[in-house]
Parts: structure tokens; C-alpha cells; sequence
């Protein structure tokens, strides 16, 4: 069975229908404040006082997230957690009334820094609407330009974002037991980074001075320019459309992309060489690091880098393209594969703003997809924005961020989920650079210019946690590598048989209607853009990203978000203080950045007991809640 929690069965040609003799089949109990109120009274029954207090956001750069926690410094465990975004951007309203060609252009500016993923999830969602198919070479440079994206998000999330908290500076001060443990920890990939000591490797990854930090911020600029060779310029793109790309392409141009490619080679196996032995260390000088940001391996990812040979456009055959791409779409439930199949993801999805700034929506225009597979009247096929600004309340409405679920549970998105579903689906088409074992990811990363050919393998763990949510991102600096590879190759091949086409011209039919959807991806993890148009024009336009899933509010029925639920399993390992005026939250930091979360975020933690509340930055890129 692919569904538990919905009321969804499938017949035996695999075709999804609602179960016969349910009276309501998305109907849902809802959790009162008052019965919240009385799990946190019993807290403080058993553990002390407790507070509820609203915080402002410090930072705001188009997207902000406050994380207000509250902990038990004695018994060295967090009580309550609430993740709340903080801003209001309505791309989706903006966009409705436009012509579908906006679309690519003006969901780019739903981030400030990884905006090509948007353009590329618009430019999926109005190909499937209106049946376009892009011709093999744009497609190929779509995922080239792709490629380039995550070449930059993840060692920038690495070693400038999530890096530090990892660093001598923040390790001596929060654990100096750690830091003593790892001055004379022996390395065991010294050959890949060049360290002889776990110590050496933290001293490097100090913000501002440390070399593995500045080497980062140099290998974001190579993946800048790789992009804009292909692209023409970044964060957003002009080049990316429905139909394909609009920049030229020659062997010269491959050639010259080719160059900044062969510099990660190295790179790649030094990102996987220190962190294994990074978070190895980590995990075995304090066991308990194991509970950091811990949760059941719960996620969805659609997959991304279509196959040229077989992406059409198409809901129809989505199944059939989705499981060819050199990503694997999928869903993991408590570490289980449940489907790779999108339609089945598509129909799972759904959204619920119980606890969130907007009024629930009325209409219930598409009670199936284009193949006739019901929907929830909670689909964003269906879903309409419409805010509600109110004041913030922790035990109703407190974020502009709605509850993405699927299958009415809520899942993380990452870099790490592509990973993941990538190694346990034995999937992936033929390559020599990348394979799927059906229980790992073999990852042939070529020789570099210091480095021989390496044979990397990931699998997954036994507990999913932050450290592991990170190793696997470092490792999908190599997977993104070598997909690249494989893309170039194919990229240089369709160049010297002639082919020039990058786009499908179209155009837009001023009557009739049509729905879409753009099953992508970006840095973090699942992007989705579900479009409707109408007579010419976009009626609705619907926008799920990654952080909108990790950092989203609880459900109606209380189950809270990725966040706050990996903040809840996390316990205090920090050592330094003597009361709460000196408390860093270090756990909890590193809890909320193994997610990468794509806001400036502040983290409030309201220390159990007290009327003190620690305040942390947890500053990533300039990206908010659509």
C-alpha cells in the first residue's frame, strides 16, 4: 500500500481511487490550543515553570524564520519548540492574472540566490500545461545549469553556512572537552584532505580566517561561472523558458564549462574525506550527539536532470520520465521506500494553514488530476492564497508558512533526500560515473589535477540525524559532479551530430484551460510549482519549496514541523556554562542548520525556570516562505 493515512487505494492496473464507504474521505481531527495547553501545564507540573513568550525576528532579507525553544538546562532536553516565518512575499498572488511566460522571470525572485530553480520548475510546470517539449540539447544545458547551482549551494552550506558550527572557535567554547579530544584525534582520510588531525581540520573551518572556509567561498565563485558561461548571468536567469533555453551552445562553450568542472574533481573527494571524518569524530567522542536534530527517516524528493531520451512533458507519462532522471523521485517513510512513482507523490501532497497567517480556501475545483487519480480539496492544484496577517500566537496561528504533508505526515526536504532515495531505488540509468545499488550510491569521481580516479560509496545510516543529514550533502557534492559529467558528455555528443535546437517555439492559445506542474528541485531538496491557466492566463499558481516543508508549523492534528520535531529529539551535549546567562545553544544550532534552511533565521531559546531568553543567529542565503 502506498497510502495509510489517506483514504486512497489503487486497482490492479495501479490507477488510484477513493476507498468505497468513506463518508468524508479528507476529513481530519484538528488539536485544539487548549489541549496543547494542557501537554505544556503538565510539563511544568513535572519539569517546572514554563513560559510562552513572542519574539520579533532580528534579521529580515527578503525571508526570516524566529525559532523560539524552550529547554531544561538540568535535565539537558528541549520541552517546546515553535518554527515561525516571519514574512509575507505572495509571489503566488503576483502571479496570478499574468501571461505564463512571466512566470519563469518572476518565480526566479522567490530566492535571491538559487533562483534558476525556480525558472527551471515554472518553465516544467507550463511545458506540461501546454504540451511542449523541449528538443535533447536544451534539455541537457537545463541540467548542466542545474548542476551548477547545487556545485554552489552545497559546499557553501558546508563550509560558510553549517561549517562553523563545527569549527575550534565554536567547539572551544561550547565543548572544550571535544576540542582537547580533537587535537590529538588521528584523521583516517588524510590522503583525500591532507589533515593529520581532526584538531587541524576544525582550526580551518573558522569563519572568516579558516582556509577550508575561504577555499569554499572560492569554489562557489568556479560554480558562478560555470553557470553564467551556459546561463548568461545568476541569481536570475533570462535564458531558462517553457520549451528549453535561449543561450547558444558550441563545442567552445562546453570546452570552456569543462575547465571550471575539472577543478571540483579534487574538491569533491576532499568534501567527502573530511567530513566522514569530521562527523565520525563527533559520533564517537560523545555517543549522545547521535540524538542531535534525530529523526525517523521521513522524505520526499521528485527527482531532478531530466534524461533527454525520455522527458516529454507530460502528466501522462511522468511515471514512465520520472524514474529515468539522474535523480530518482521518491518517498521514504521511517527509512522504507514507499513509491517512485510522481503521480503518487502528486496525489499525496497537500497543504494545511491551521496554524498559519492565510484563510482557508473554499473552492474545490479539481477533485482528480489529469489522469484521474482523486485530490484532496488540500492539493495546491486547489489551494488558493489568500493572507490573513493576524498577531502571533503560539498555540494557533504563528507563521506565514503553511504545513506541506504527504500522506497527512510531514517529511524534511534536502540535498541529503536525492541522496538517499537515489541509493535505496536501483534506479538510475546506465553511466560509468554514477550507480544505484539498490542499498547505496557509487559515486566514480574522476581523477583530478592532484588526486587519482576514487570510488566513493554512501548508504544509509542507521540513525538520521544532523550529522548524517550533512555527510550526505557532502557527498552529494560528488553526486551533483558526476551527474554533470554524464550530462556533459551527452551535452558534447548531441553538439558534434549537428544538433543546435535548445528550444521548442510555442504559443500561447488565448482560449481553453489547462493545469501543470513542475516537479524539480533545488540546493535543499523538493520544488514544486503547480500552475493552472486560463484563457491565456495564469488563474492560480502555486509555489512548495524546501523550506516551506522543514521549517512549516505544526499540522491541524499536532504533529509539528521537520524543525521543530528534530529540536525536540535533540539533547544539550553542550558542557561550557555555568547557568543560562552563558548558554550558547550549540545543539540546537547545529539541529536547525543541518536542514540548510534557506532564510536568515533567529533561534529563541526560553530557558526552563527563567525569564531569560538566549537569542542565536542562524543566518543562511537571502531566500524566504512563498
Amino acid at each position: 500500500m502506498c497510502f495509510e493515512n489517506l483514504p486512497v487505494e489503487f486497482d490492479e492496473q495501479g490507477n488510484a481511487r477513493l476507498k468505497d464507504g468513506v463518508k468524508n474521505p479528507y476529513d481530519y481531527q484538528t488539536r485544539t490550543p487548549e489541549e496543547r495547553e494542557a501537554r505544556l501545564k503538565d510539563l511544568a507540573g513535572r519539569n517546572g515553570q514554563l513560559v510562552d513568550i513572542d519574539y520579533d525576528p532580528v534579521t529580515r532579507v527578503a525571508g526570516a524564520l524566529a525559532f523560539h525553544t524552550t529547554v531544561d538546562l538540568e535535565q539537558g532536553v528541549v520541552l517546546d519548540t515553535n518554527s515561525m516565518a516571519t514574512l509575507f512575499r505572495g509571489y503566488e498572488v503576483i502571479l496570478r492574472g499574468r501571461d505564463p511566460r512571466d512566470a519563469a522571470f518572476i518565480s526566479s525572485r522567490a530566492c535571491g540566490v538559487c533562483g534558476g530553480v525556480h525558472s527551471t520548475a515554472s518553465a516544467l510546470s507550463i511545458e506540461m500545461a501546454l504540451g511542449i517539449r523541449p528538443p535533447p540539447l536544451g534539455i541537457v544545458v537545463r541540467n548542466l545549469l542545474l548542476s551548477c547551482e547545487y556545485l554552489y549551494d552545497n559546499p557553501l552550506h558546508l563550509f560558510v553556512l553549517a561549517g562553523p558550527d563545527f569549527s575550534e572557535s565554536l567547539v572551544r567554547q561550547t565543548n572544550p572537552e571535544i576540542w582537547d579530544k580533537a587535537e590529538g584525534a588521528a584523521t583516517r582520510h588524510k590522503d583525500l584532505h591532507g589533515y593529520a588531525t581532526i584538531g587541524a581540520i576544525l582550526h580551518d573551518l573558522n569563519p572568516l580566517t579558516g582556509k577550508l572556509y575561504l577555499e569554499a567561498l572560492q569554489m562557489t565563485r568556479v560554480a558562478r561561472e560555470a553557470y553564467v558561461l551556459l546561463g548568461g548571468k545568476y541569481p536570475h536567469p533570462e535564458t531558462i523558458i517553457p520549451g528549453g533555453v535561449t543561450t547558444f551552445v558550441d563545442i567552445t562553450v562546453l570546452n570552456e564549462f569543462y575547465m571550471k568542472m575539472v577543478k571540483f574533481f579534487d574538491y569533491a573527494k576532499k568534501c567527502v574525506g573530511l567530513w566522514d571524518d569530521v562527523f565520525d569524530f563527533f559520533l564517537e567522542a560523545d555517543p549522545r550527539y547521535l540524538d542531535c536534530g534525530r529523526l525517523d527517516a521521513t522524505m520526499v524528493d521528485l527527482g531532478q536532470w531530466d534524461h533527454e531520451d525520455h522527458y516529454d512533458a507530460t502528466y501522462a507519462n511522468c511515471n514512465d520520465w520520472g524514474v529515468k532522471r539522474w535523480s530518482t523521485p521518491g518517498v521514504l517513510v521511517g527509512g522504507k521506500l514507499v513509491t517512485n512513482r510522481l503521480t503518487d507523490i502528486n496525489v499525496g501532497l497537500e497543504e494545511f494553514v491551521e496554524h498559519s497567517y492565510y484563510e482557508q480556501w473554499e473552492d474545490y475545483p479539481f477533485k482528480t488530476d489529469p489522469a484521474g487519480n482523486p485530490l484532496s480539496p488540500n492539493h495546491p492544484w486547489n489551494k488558493t492564497t489568500i493572507p490573513r496577517p493576524g498577531s502571533q500566537n503560539w498555540k494557533e496561528r504563528y507563521s506565514w508558512a503553511t504545513t506541506p504533508t504527504w500522506d497527512r505526515r510531514t517529511f524534511e526536504a534536502g540535498a541529503y533526500a536525492r541522496v538517499y532515495l537515489s541509493a535505496v531505488s536501483g534506479k538510475l540509468p546506465p553511466s560509468p560515473f554514477v550507480e544505484s545499488t539498490g542499498q547505496s550510491l557509487r559515486l566514480r569521481v574522476a581523477r583530478g589535477e592532484a588526486l587519482p580516479e576514487r570510488t566513493f560509496e554512501w548508504s544509509p545510516p542507521l540513525v538520521w540525524n544532523a550529522f548524517e543529514r550533512n555527510r550526505a550533502r557532502a557527498y552529494a557534492v560528488a553526486f551533483n559532479l558526476m551527474v554533470t559529467m554524464e550530462n556533459l558528455t551527452r551535452a558534447m555528443e548531441l553538439v558534434k551530430a549537428g544538433e543546435t535546437r535548445v528550444a521548442t517555439p510555442f504559443e500561447i492559445p488565448p482560449e481553453g484551460h489547462a493545469i501543470g506542474v513542475g516537479f524539480w528541485g533545488a540546493g535543499r531538496g523538493f520544488l514544486s510549482h503547480h500552475c493552472e491557466i486560463r484563457d491565456g492566463l495564469l488563474a492560480n499558481y502555486q509555489i512548495v519549496t524546501p523550506s516551506t516543508i522543514n521549517a512549516c508549523p505544526r499540522t491541524p492534528w499536532g504533529e509539528p514541523g521537520p524543525y521543530e520535531r528534530s529540536v525536540l529529539n535533540t539533547t544539550i551535549v553542550e558542557s561550557n556554562f555555568k547557568d543560562d546567562s552563558d548558554f550558547q545553544g550549540i545543539d540546537i544550532l547545529r539541529a536547525i542548520r543541518s536542514f540548510d534552511p534557506c532564510m536568515p533565521c533567529t533561534t529563541h531559546v526560553m530557558v526552563e525556570g527563567s525569564d531569560r531568553v538566549v537569542t542565536r543567529e542562524v543566518t543562511t542565503c537571502a531566500c524566504g516562505i512563498d
